[in-house]
């Protein structure tokens, strides 16, 4: 498990170089980064104030910057009930889990009877269970609604996404279709405009990510359809929509939807969260040298 991760790093970072050079990245309204040590490379400046009409790459709306979900997804997709951590008791208030409405089309995920199961193998676990403890990324689309922002740089063709958890990425080809060479974290996106909203197929995940810290889970068959559609003047924000098919894991595809609300602050930018030093004991624990 360990290798296929370090694969999928190396592999993004790879692609991540990649499209620094193939990207024509257009400007973002209203970001331009303060210096200081640790900031992430400087955004490019706006060059003019957009209008309340949807600016234009081409054909497509620019949907060009730093979005942020504003929910409890990521605690847990379905409804659930604020609750106390009791392994985490000295945390007290800190550590307790906020009550949060479905994003799920139906309210409830379709899981077939042995998925199920391992869910609540999953929850009992909780958190060295999770991936999320261990730094590895996200998933999609998980990754979309953890409580961090990411970055959408889109240019005359292909378009990027950068996440500020895990410091993880993933490129939509939008030019060329192409076809996954390995499974891994982020899968692999191949995208298209149907009017204003852009739609990305999903594919080639390994079975390790999680959909939320509830244990909501999936095999390495899942395909997700996203799609984000800009709204509001400036495009405020996006609504997002992502269908998940497993035919391994659920009874029949499901859907969730929610809104990733745009910053239009001066200095809004990516900042580090490498967060593998923060976890080396999950991680690398079991390898310690045993002392008396």
């Amino acid at each position: 498990m360990r290798n296929r991760f370090t694969g999928a790093m190396v592999s993004a970072a790879i692609a991540a170089a990649a499209a620094v050079f193939s990207l024509t990245v257009m400007p973002i309204a209203g970001q331009t980064p303060a210096a200081g040590r640790g900031a992430a490379p400087a955004q490019p400046a706006a060059t003019a104030k957009p209008g309340t009409r949807l600016d234009r790459i081409g054909k497509a709306p620019n949907i060009n910057g730093i979005y942020q979900a504003i929910n409890s997804a990521n605690w847990n997709l379905e409804d659930h009930a604020a609750q106390g951590l009791t392994q985490f008791w000295q945390l007290g208030a800190i550590a307790a889990v906020p009550a949060g409405m479905s994003v799920v089309d139906g309210g409830a995920i379709p899981y077939k009877p042995e998925a199920l199961k391992q869910r609540e193998a999953n929850r009992k676990g909780w958190p060295k269970t999770d991936p999320e403890a261990k730094c590895y990324m996200g998933g999609i689309p998980r990754s979309n609604y953890m409580p961090y922002p990411f970055q959408i740089v889109q240019g005359n063709k292909d378009i990027l996404f950068v996440y500020e958890y895990a410091s993880s990425n993933r490129i939509v080809h939008m030019d060329k279709k192409s076809e996954s060479p390995v499974d891994s974290w982020m899968g692999w996106a191949n995208g298209s405009w149907k009017g204003d909203t852009l739609m990305i197929r999903n594919d080639g995940f390994n079975e390790h990510s999680w959909f939320d810290r509830a244990g909501n889970h999936h095999s390495n068959q899942l395909v997700v359809d996203e799609q984000f559609t800009p709204r509001g003047n400036q495009v405020a924000y996006l609504e997002y929509v992502a269908t998940m098919t497993d035919a391994e894991t659920f009874t029949k595809p499901w859907t969730i939807r929610m809104n990733l609300y745009r910053k239009f602050e001066p200095n809004a930018q990516l900042l580090e969260f490498k967060c593998v030093e923060f976890s080396e004991e999950l991680l690398y624990g079991d390898l310690k040298k045993k002392t008396e």
